[in-house]
Protein backbone atom coordinates (compact mmCIF):
# COMPACT_ATOMS: atom_id res chain seq x y z
CA UNK A 1 0.00 0.00 0.00
CA UNK A 2 1.44 3.36 -1.02
CA UNK A 3 1.87 5.96 1.69
CA UNK A 4 0.65 9.48 1.14
CA UNK A 5 3.63 11.74 0.51
CA UNK A 6 3.56 14.49 3.14
CA UNK A 7 5.82 17.50 3.50
CA UNK A 8 7.60 15.71 6.34
CA UNK A 9 8.19 12.65 4.18
CA UNK A 10 9.62 14.81 1.41
CA UNK A 11 11.97 16.41 3.91
CA UNK A 12 13.23 12.99 5.05
CA UNK A 13 13.79 12.00 1.44
CA UNK A 14 15.79 15.15 0.91
CA UNK A 15 13.40 16.52 -1.70
CA UNK A 16 12.75 20.23 -1.99
CA UNK A 17 9.34 20.42 -3.61
CA UNK A 18 7.44 23.60 -2.66
CA UNK A 19 4.74 23.04 -0.03
CA UNK A 20 1.98 23.61 -2.59
CA UNK A 21 3.38 20.83 -4.79
CA UNK A 22 3.68 18.55 -1.79
CA UNK A 23 0.02 19.18 -0.94
CA UNK A 24 -0.99 18.46 -4.54
CA UNK A 25 0.92 15.18 -4.43
CA UNK A 26 -0.89 14.20 -1.22
CA UNK A 27 -4.28 14.96 -2.74
CA UNK A 28 -3.56 13.13 -5.99
CA UNK A 29 -2.33 10.07 -4.11
CA UNK A 30 -5.40 10.11 -1.87
CA UNK A 31 -7.66 10.14 -4.94
CA UNK A 32 -5.63 7.41 -6.64
CA UNK A 33 -5.93 5.21 -3.57
CA UNK A 34 -9.58 5.78 -2.60
CA UNK A 35 -11.19 6.79 -5.91
CA UNK A 36 -8.98 5.47 -8.73
CA UNK A 37 -11.82 5.83 -11.23
CA UNK A 38 -11.90 9.62 -10.74
CA UNK A 39 -9.68 11.61 -13.10
CA UNK A 40 -8.50 14.96 -11.75
CA UNK A 41 -8.45 17.52 -14.56
CA UNK A 42 -6.95 20.36 -12.54
CA UNK A 43 -5.85 20.99 -8.99
CA UNK A 44 -4.97 24.31 -7.39
CA UNK A 45 -5.24 26.20 -4.08
CA UNK A 46 -8.62 27.78 -3.43
CA UNK A 47 -9.29 31.16 -1.85
CA UNK A 48 -9.41 29.42 1.55
CA UNK A 49 -6.08 28.55 3.17
CA UNK A 50 -5.55 24.80 3.36
CA UNK A 51 -8.30 24.02 0.85
CA UNK A 52 -7.67 22.98 -2.77
CA UNK A 53 -9.97 23.19 -5.79
CA UNK A 54 -10.31 19.84 -7.53
CA UNK A 55 -11.79 19.90 -11.02
CA UNK A 56 -13.25 16.60 -12.18
CA UNK A 57 -14.85 17.09 -15.58
CA UNK A 58 -17.40 19.86 -15.06
CA UNK A 59 -17.60 19.22 -11.32
CA UNK A 60 -15.77 21.29 -8.72
CA UNK A 61 -14.79 19.70 -5.41
CA UNK A 62 -12.66 20.90 -2.50
CA UNK A 63 -9.98 18.84 -0.75
CA UNK A 64 -7.95 19.43 2.39
CA UNK A 65 -4.24 19.90 1.77
CA UNK A 66 -3.41 16.51 3.31
CA UNK A 67 -5.86 14.75 0.98
CA UNK A 68 -7.85 13.36 3.91
CA UNK A 69 -11.08 15.31 3.53
CA UNK A 70 -13.26 16.06 0.51
CA UNK A 71 -15.97 18.72 0.38
CA UNK A 72 -18.74 19.23 -2.15
CA UNK A 73 -20.65 22.48 -1.88
CA UNK A 74 -20.56 26.23 -2.43
CA UNK A 75 -17.75 28.55 -1.42
CA UNK A 76 -19.21 31.98 -0.67
CA UNK A 77 -17.32 35.24 -0.22
CA UNK A 78 -19.29 36.67 2.70
CA UNK A 79 -18.07 40.23 2.24
CA UNK A 80 -19.06 40.51 -1.43
CA UNK A 81 -21.83 37.86 -1.23
CA UNK A 82 -20.29 36.21 -4.27
CA UNK A 83 -20.69 32.53 -5.07
CA UNK A 84 -17.07 31.75 -5.93
CA UNK A 85 -17.90 28.14 -6.79
CA UNK A 86 -20.51 29.16 -9.36
CA UNK A 87 -18.04 31.53 -11.03
CA UNK A 88 -15.56 28.69 -11.46
CA UNK A 89 -18.27 26.25 -12.60
CA UNK A 90 -19.50 28.70 -15.23
CA UNK A 91 -16.04 28.83 -16.79
CA UNK A 92 -15.76 25.04 -16.62
CA UNK A 93 -19.11 24.60 -18.38
CA UNK A 94 -18.01 26.83 -21.24
CA UNK A 95 -14.79 24.84 -21.63
CA UNK A 96 -16.77 21.59 -21.70
CA UNK A 97 -19.20 22.90 -24.35
CA UNK A 98 -16.30 24.18 -26.45
CA UNK A 99 -14.60 20.81 -26.16
CA UNK A 100 -17.79 19.04 -27.29
CA UNK A 101 -18.00 21.37 -30.28
CA UNK A 102 -20.79 22.70 -32.47
CA UNK A 103 -20.47 19.71 -34.79
CA UNK A 104 -22.04 17.60 -32.05
CA UNK A 105 -25.03 19.89 -31.52
CA UNK A 106 -28.22 20.61 -33.44
CA UNK A 107 -28.20 24.34 -34.06
CA UNK A 108 -30.97 26.74 -35.04
CA UNK A 109 -29.49 30.03 -36.26
CA UNK A 110 -31.14 33.46 -36.58
CA UNK A 111 -30.52 35.78 -39.52
CA UNK A 112 -28.70 38.21 -37.24
CA UNK A 113 -26.93 36.62 -34.28
CA UNK A 114 -26.96 38.54 -31.00
CA UNK A 115 -26.83 35.79 -28.37
CA UNK A 116 -26.10 32.06 -28.12
CA UNK A 117 -27.52 29.58 -25.63
CA UNK A 118 -27.04 25.84 -25.29
CA UNK A 119 -30.15 23.93 -24.23
CA UNK A 120 -30.37 20.42 -22.81
CA UNK A 121 -33.64 19.05 -24.18
CA UNK A 122 -35.84 15.97 -23.95
CA UNK A 123 -37.97 15.34 -27.05
CA UNK A 124 -40.93 14.19 -24.94
CA UNK A 125 -40.74 16.90 -22.26
CA UNK A 126 -43.75 19.22 -22.31
CA UNK A 127 -41.90 22.47 -21.64
CA UNK A 128 -39.14 21.45 -24.07
CA UNK A 129 -41.83 21.13 -26.72
CA UNK A 130 -43.33 24.47 -25.75
CA UNK A 131 -39.94 26.16 -26.05
CA UNK A 132 -39.31 24.63 -29.46
CA UNK A 133 -42.80 25.51 -30.70
CA UNK A 134 -41.71 29.13 -30.18
CA UNK A 135 -38.34 28.70 -31.90
CA UNK A 136 -39.15 31.46 -34.41
CA UNK A 137 -39.60 33.91 -31.52
CA UNK A 138 -36.14 33.10 -30.17
CA UNK A 139 -34.60 33.41 -33.62
CA UNK A 140 -36.38 36.74 -34.16
CA UNK A 141 -34.63 38.01 -31.01
CA UNK A 142 -31.27 37.00 -32.49
CA UNK A 143 -30.81 33.99 -30.21
CA UNK A 144 -28.87 31.03 -31.58
CA UNK A 145 -30.15 27.80 -30.04
CA UNK A 146 -27.64 24.96 -29.64
CA UNK A 147 -29.47 21.77 -28.66
CA UNK A 148 -28.03 18.89 -26.66
CA UNK A 149 -30.09 15.81 -25.83
CA UNK A 150 -30.93 14.84 -22.28
CA UNK A 151 -33.61 12.10 -22.40
CA UNK A 152 -34.66 11.97 -18.75
CA UNK A 153 -35.91 8.37 -19.00
CA UNK A 154 -32.33 7.30 -19.65
CA UNK A 155 -30.36 5.30 -22.16
CA UNK A 156 -32.44 2.86 -24.20
CA UNK A 157 -35.73 4.63 -23.45
CA UNK A 158 -38.18 5.71 -26.16
CA UNK A 159 -37.02 9.31 -25.74
CA UNK A 160 -33.40 8.21 -26.07
CA UNK A 161 -34.13 6.26 -29.25
CA UNK A 162 -35.97 9.26 -30.71
CA UNK A 163 -32.93 11.43 -29.99
CA UNK A 164 -30.68 8.98 -31.83
CA UNK A 165 -33.11 8.82 -34.77
CA UNK A 166 -33.21 12.63 -34.96
CA UNK A 167 -29.43 12.82 -34.98
CA UNK A 168 -29.20 10.19 -37.70
CA UNK A 169 -31.83 11.85 -39.91
CA UNK A 170 -30.84 13.45 -43.20
CA UNK A 171 -32.15 16.80 -41.92
CA UNK A 172 -31.60 16.91 -38.17
CA UNK A 173 -33.30 20.27 -37.64
CA UNK A 174 -36.44 19.20 -39.50
CA UNK A 175 -36.46 15.83 -37.76
CA UNK A 176 -36.16 17.46 -34.34
CA UNK A 177 -39.04 19.82 -35.10
CA UNK A 178 -41.19 16.93 -36.29
CA UNK A 179 -40.36 14.83 -33.22
CA UNK A 180 -41.17 17.77 -30.93
CA UNK A 181 -44.60 17.92 -32.59
CA UNK A 182 -45.03 14.21 -31.79
CA UNK A 183 -44.86 13.33 -35.47
CA UNK A 184 -43.48 9.94 -36.38
CA UNK A 185 -39.91 9.99 -37.67
CA UNK A 186 -37.96 7.16 -39.25
CA UNK A 187 -36.13 5.03 -36.70
CA UNK A 188 -32.42 5.16 -37.45
CA UNK A 189 -29.12 4.43 -35.75
CA UNK A 190 -25.66 5.76 -36.47
CA UNK A 191 -22.64 7.13 -34.66
CA UNK A 192 -24.08 9.86 -32.43
CA UNK A 193 -23.21 12.14 -29.48
CA UNK A 194 -26.34 11.46 -27.37
CA UNK A 195 -24.38 9.63 -24.65
CA UNK A 196 -21.86 12.49 -24.56
CA UNK A 197 -24.72 14.97 -24.20
CA UNK A 198 -26.16 12.97 -21.31
CA UNK A 199 -22.79 12.68 -19.56
CA UNK A 200 -22.27 16.42 -19.90
CA UNK A 201 -25.77 17.04 -18.57
CA UNK A 202 -24.99 14.90 -15.52
CA UNK A 203 -21.81 16.89 -14.93
CA UNK A 204 -23.74 20.16 -15.29
CA UNK A 205 -26.28 18.94 -12.74
CA UNK A 206 -29.30 18.82 -15.02
CA UNK A 207 -32.30 18.03 -12.83
CA UNK A 208 -35.00 18.74 -15.41
CA UNK A 209 -35.44 19.92 -18.96
CA UNK A 210 -35.14 22.26 -20.65
CA UNK A 211 -31.98 23.59 -19.04
CA UNK A 212 -30.45 26.68 -20.62
CA UNK A 213 -26.72 27.44 -20.48
CA UNK A 214 -25.71 30.95 -21.49
CA UNK A 215 -22.61 32.30 -23.23
CA UNK A 216 -21.22 33.13 -19.78
CA UNK A 217 -21.74 29.56 -18.57
CA UNK A 218 -24.63 30.49 -16.29
CA UNK A 219 -27.66 28.21 -15.94
CA UNK A 220 -31.38 28.90 -16.21
CA UNK A 221 -33.31 25.76 -15.32
CA UNK A 222 -36.66 25.44 -17.06
CA UNK A 223 -38.55 27.21 -19.84
CA UNK A 224 -38.10 30.94 -20.44
CA UNK A 225 -40.11 32.82 -23.11
CA UNK A 226 -37.97 34.56 -25.72
CA UNK A 227 -38.47 38.07 -24.30
CA UNK A 228 -37.60 36.97 -20.76
CA UNK A 229 -34.54 35.10 -21.99
CA UNK A 230 -33.31 38.22 -23.79
CA UNK A 231 -33.77 40.24 -20.60
CA UNK A 232 -31.76 37.65 -18.67
CA UNK A 233 -29.00 37.63 -21.28
CA UNK A 234 -28.83 41.43 -21.37
CA UNK A 235 -28.67 41.54 -17.58
CA UNK A 236 -25.87 39.00 -17.68
CA UNK A 237 -23.91 41.17 -20.11
CA UNK A 238 -24.22 44.23 -17.87
CA UNK A 239 -23.07 42.34 -14.79
CA UNK A 240 -19.76 41.34 -16.39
Amino acid sequence: MKKIITCAALSVLGLTLPIAHADEAAIRQAFAKSMPEVKIDSLKPSEVSGLYEVNVGSTLLYASENGKYLLQGRLIDIQTRTDLTEQKLAATRLQALEKLGESKMIIFKPKIKKYTVSIFTDIDCGYCRKLHSEIDQYLAEGITIQYLFFPRAGKGSESYNKAVSVWCADDRNAALTAAKKDQKIAAKTCANPVDEHMQLGEEFGVKGTPMIVTEKGNIYPGYLPAKELVEALESEKKSH
